[in-house]
């Protein structure tokens, strides 16, 4: 989706648009309870003198957690010090302990949904990733980028819930055992199937290759949608839409390295590259927004897909410090 640029208030970038802010958030994890070993202290000492910005954003990490003087201690003491003084450690433990008690609140406003989605996924892909993974039940999940799941497969469940993003499952039959999948508002049920489920912040849309499979609302309300092959759902707040056709090939082109649109409003096709780019883009002819487009655009290279867009609808497109995209 379409990322606006940060308006002043913005506390804080989500994990993996900055990756020095995703890195500090892994260093403090790492460090917070006064227990790293002196090879990861002179490690962290290392990634701080690589980049100006890596020190600045372990302090705006810490600062969020209320533990600057954590931050001054880590930063501070030697690489070698945990080994050489052993004594000192119980007090950091101590005072990390109440950094993070004290600051938990402060940088859940900072990072909000993202850090708990973070905190919480057993899979997740950063954005321009994807990756395929073998299911405990030998079934076959692809998630396309910045995309977050939690698995149980514990006494005999079969159950995904999608976090972000989007993913597609190949799934093993077994009819003892559904296979079910949990989206913002929906959850997908199976016996053996290939599917995909995209979670927005407005929707899911379902899109099912092959097989058979039901759709409920989580919230039990109104009846479910039983889909065939070559349909598609979409979810939201108000309720499941009717299923309706879809070509599956363009819909799950992701899968091949391409996002495939015809006759699709810009503004749309905008949206869906965005997911791709680590950092924002902004349309900012708003009238050009409607627009029909139509092409095949390679995910390595979502910047050559920019340009096209950008040509195509007679607009121009500018590179901002940061990866900062504008048509205009």
């Amino acid at each position: 989706m379409r990322r606006d640029p940060p308006s002043p208030d913005t506390t804080g970038p989500e994990p993996h648009d900055d990756p020095a802010a995703d890195q500090a958030l892994d260093w403090f994890l790492t460090l917070r309870d006064g227990t790293a070993d002196a090879a990861t202290r002179a490690e962290f000492a290392r990634w701080q003198a690589r980049d100006p910005r890596h020190a600045a954003e372990f302090r705006r990490v810490t600062a969020a957690w209320g533990a600057e003087s954590f931050a001054a201690a880590v930063q501070e003491l030697p690489a070698a010090a945990t080994a050489a003084a052993p004594r000192r450690r119980p007090m950091l433990r101590r005072m990390a302990g109440l950094a993070v008690a004290a600051g938990f609140a402060a940088l859940a406003l900072w990072q909000g949904p993202a850090l708990m989605i973070r905190l919480e996924a057993d899979h997740r892909t950063a954005t321009g990733e994807r990756t395929t993974l073998t299911l405990p039940d030998g079934s076959t999940m692809m998630l396309d980028t910045a995309s977050a799941v939690t698995v149980d497969f514990d006494g005999g469940r079969r159950l995904v819930t999608l976090l972000k993003g989007e993913a597609w499952f190949d799934v093993r039959h077994d009819p003892d055992h559904p296979f079910r999948v949990t989206g913002r508002f929906t959850t997908v049920t199976v016996l053996g199937t290939a599917f995909a489920v995209e979670a927005r912040d407005d929707r899911d849309e379902i899109v099912l290759e092959r097989g058979r499979v039901e759709v409920a609302r989580r919230d039990g309300l109104g009846a479910p949608v039983v889909m065939v092959p070559g349909q598609q759902v979409i979810a939201s707040a108000a309720g499941l839409d009717p299923a309706r056709p879809v070509d599956t090939s363009r819909a799950l082109a992701w899968r091949e390295g391409r996002l495939v649109f015809h006759d699709r409003p810009l503004g749309e096709v905008v949206d869906s590259l965005a997911r791709y780019h680590p950092g924002y883009v902004i349309l900012a002819d708003r009238e050009a927004a409607g627009l029909a487009v139509s092409g095949s655009y390679r995910l390595d290279d979502v910047g050559a897909g920019f340009a096209g867009l950008a040509d195509a609808a007679g607009l121009s497109l500018r590179t901002l410090p940061g990866g900062i995209l504008v048509l205009e």
